[in-house]
């Protein structure tokens, strides 16, 4: 038929532009292990995030500029899967993050590193610090707050507590997926989650799947590991656990709140230099005095730095004695950011910067 010649010629053209993008990351990869040769030569570190987010951000506007017929949303993506790959000719970066394998964490630290380093899952919060302050990561992926849930606490803790620095953040919108290796959501009769994902969810499985049992198990990693092996099964979990155990998404977002994120921090041990587009996190008390957050805070605004975050902890050392966690815009290598935080440090009687890095986008 007349169609079969005109896709082959188009296919034929795909093929050697496959080649083609195949010999350029080879070349790529050539020029990635040069640097990291340099780098090793003077002591410099394999992973600069600022350095990434700016590539991100220059691809974005050439291809906005070209005609986007490839889809700009996936630029960022698709770079971050070549740049991780050609990262690792470098050096095997090692990232622990709190476990188990394909959870929300997992999947930030896949969003924020790619799949081409060495992801090591931990059982808590404190392992992930603990991971990387005896030298066994390299970087760690810990969560931090939820637009629904809240604050982490224990996270906010733990950045005061150890000498390590945040130096990233990632944004993931937390939507839960049915999934399973059958792709016929009439056949399936049971459900596998974690019960809280199950409770998210149950509106939609009840409209649904009203016959199907729902069975708990302790993770939604666990229930798509089940899942994977039952042809007559479905989990509900995250898009990572999906990828990671070959299963179909059946249905997309089925839990019940349309606007659910977590932050998550990249935490290391050293503050990476400026991007252009960053924020600076930092904590402080404050004296026993009146008006004493409003004289502590004055220098952001006698220097035009934008505060766009406040959050109060006990200090644990006395009753009724406050930290405060402050997220502001810019570098802490800028002259106003650096003349304001030095000002604030001389009216508080504790303050620690606890990063600067790179806004999320």
């Amino acid at each position: 038929m007349d169609y079969t010649k005109e896709l082959d010629k188009l296919r034929q053209q795909i093929d050697k532009i496959d080649e083609q993008i195949l010999y350029l990351l080879n070349e790529r990869a050539k020029l990635a292990r040069e640097v990291g040769e340099v780098k090793k030569k003077y002591d410099l570190p394999i992973y600069v995030p600022s350095r990434e987010q700016k590539i991100f951000e220059r691809l974005e506007k050439i291809n906005k500029r070209i005609g986007e017929i490839f889809p700009t949303e996936f630029i960022k993506p698709v770079f971050r899967e070549i740049i991780s790959a050609c990262r690792s000719t470098e050096e095997n970066l090692k990232v622990a993050y709190l476990g188990p394998r394909a959870t929300f964490t997992h999947q930030a630290s896949i969003e924020h590193f790619g799949q081409a380093v060495e992801h090591i899952p931990v059982q808590t919060i404190k392992d992930v610090f603990e991971e990387i302050v005896k030298e066994k990561a390299d970087y760690g992926v810990v969560p931090v707050e939820n637009t629904i849930e809240g604050i982490v606490n224990y996270t906010l803790d733990l950045l005061v507590d150890y000498p390590l620095k945040i130096t990233g953040e990632v944004i993931l919108e937390i939507s839960l997926h049915l999934m399973g290796i059958n792709p016929n959501k009439n056949e399936i009769v049971r459900v596998y989650s974690h019960r809280h994902a199950l409770a998210e969810c149950r509106d939609w499985l009840m409209k649904n799947l009203p016959d199907a049992q729902l069975i708990e198990v302790e993770s939604t990693a666990k229930a798509a590991e089940m899942a994977k092996d039952d042809y007559e099964s479905a989990a509900v979990a995250s898009e990572a656990a999906a990828d990671i155990y070959g299963l179909h998404i059946i249905e997309r977002k089925i839990d019940r709140h349309t606007h659910n994120y977590t932050r998550f921090l990249i935490i290391g041990k050293d503050i990476p230099p400026p991007s252009g587009n960053d924020k600076t996190t930092f904590v402080f008390s404050l004296k026993n005095e009146v008006g004493a957050l409003y004289k502590t805070l004055e220098p952001l605004y006698k220097h035009g730095i934008n505060m766009t975050k406040i959050e109060s902890r006990p200090s644990k050392k006395e009753a009724w004695d406050y930290i405060f966690f402050t997220d502001i815009e810019g570098h802490i290598s800028e002259e106003k950011v650096k003349n304001a935080l030095n000002e604030l440090q001389k009216k508080s009687p504790f303050f620690k910067i606890l990063g600067s890095y790179p806004k999320a986008h």
